[in-house]
């Protein structure tokens, strides 16, 4: 594991520097953790036009919480994906993703992936898993980073899909597949039609992290909860707006993905003092604060806990528990929990 140990003395009272802060990034998308330099240079490489959204140098204008803009969203999340074609490229991207976390004082990151995007490309459905996972091993040996693949399923895709892939996941588990979720727009496909799917994952021994309560409401992360019976929640942030649903999570200690970024970024919320950070926290609700999709919404790790300390007003004690609360909800081995934490009450002590 690297070293959590700050470079530089602040001075007393000063906010502590939430990159030396160690975390665990527990959603982040595959092609969304792309460097928009790197997305570019590929595009070049395989001659794909790219539209200025995506080579602006800035983070497109986005609105998902329409029909309209979920497209826009998609299509350029599409186009992004339609880049990777090699085996160099799935190698590129994890490493320089692990690169990006580990400077964001990420000690353990779970990237979430959906193979069959890749599939084509590389040769068919166990191959693009095998080559994603070596590469993920690769990365996490070249950089220190403890580093594991969650395989998602497409929620506008058939359900037989998804249990299929939840096969494929639980056949890789001794090779660094840890979870199983499901992605994409809430609002079609009802959680419940993948419930078998999970069921094999969860049979399997993998923790079940399903996306609810984004871009729908409480409804969605309920269904997460009684019909796949996850572990986390990807987002889960509109939990708040049901006090009841809000105990349950606090009282089964299901942990939410909250990724405030790109919740304002895709629209759910207007601006970053919207998001219910501060009313999921201090209901008791665990959240492992997360990216997402870093290339659309351009903001990394460290970010999120930024916007914790400068629009919610958390303090460096809270933020301190927010790291805990991720690297618990982690699927770290006990040991390397032990030493995070660890790690946590030493970046509070300097």
């Amino acid at each position: 594991m690297l070293s959590t140990t700050a470079t530089t003395r602040q001075s007393p009272g000063s906010p502590r520097d939430v990159r030396l802060l160690p975390k665990a990034h527990l959603h982040l998308h595959f092609t969304g953790s792309m460097r928009p330099t790197t997305l570019i240079e590929l595009a070049a490489k395989h001659g794909i036009h790219l539209p200025e959204a995506l080579t602006s140098g800035e983070p497109p204008k986005l609105s998902a919480t329409d029909e309209r803009g979920w497209f826009r969203f998609q299509r350029l999340y599409d186009l992004a994906r339609s880049c990777l074609r090699e085996p160099d490229d799935i190698r590129r991207i994890v490493r320089e993703a692990a690169e990006e976390d580990v400077r964001d004082g990420s000690r353990w990151l779970e990237i979430q992936v959906d193979p069959t995007s890749y599939a084509p490309h590389l040769g068919g459905l166990i191959p693009a898993l095998e080559i994603i996972l070596d590469a993920v091993e690769s990365a996490s040996r070249e950089t220190g980073l403890g580093m594991r693949v969650l395989v998602a399923a497409n929620r506008m895709k058939h359900p037989l899909e998804a249990r299929t892939l939840a096969r494929l996941a639980v056949r890789y588990a001794d090779r660094g597949v840890v979870g199983f979720g499901l992605s994409n727009d809430e609002r079609r496909g009802m959680a419940r039609d993948f419930d078998r799917a999970f069921a094999i994952a969860r049979q399997g021994g993998l923790l079940a992290a399903p996306h609810g309560g984004e871009l729908t409401g409480p409804s969605s992360v309920r269904d997460c909860l009684d019909d796949l019976r996850a572990t986390r929640v990807g987002h889960g942030v509109r939990a708040a707006e049901d006090a009841r649903l809000v105990r349950r999570l606090a009282d089964s200690g299901v942990t939410c993905e909250v990724c405030p970024a790109s919740n304002v970024a895709l629209g759910v919320y207007t601006k970053p003092e919207d998001v219910p950070l501060r009313t999921l926290f201090d209901a008791g609700v665990p959240m492992a604060l997360g990216a997402d999709d870093p290339l659309l919404f351009g903001s990394r790790l460290a970010s999120q806990y930024e916007l914790a300390r400068d629009h919610h007003a958390f303090t460096d004690e809270e933020l301190a528990e927010l790291g805990r609360q991720s690297i618990r909800a982690s699927a770290a081995p006990e040991g390397v929990k032990a030493e995070l934490l660890a790690g946590v009450d030493e970046w509070l002590a300097s």
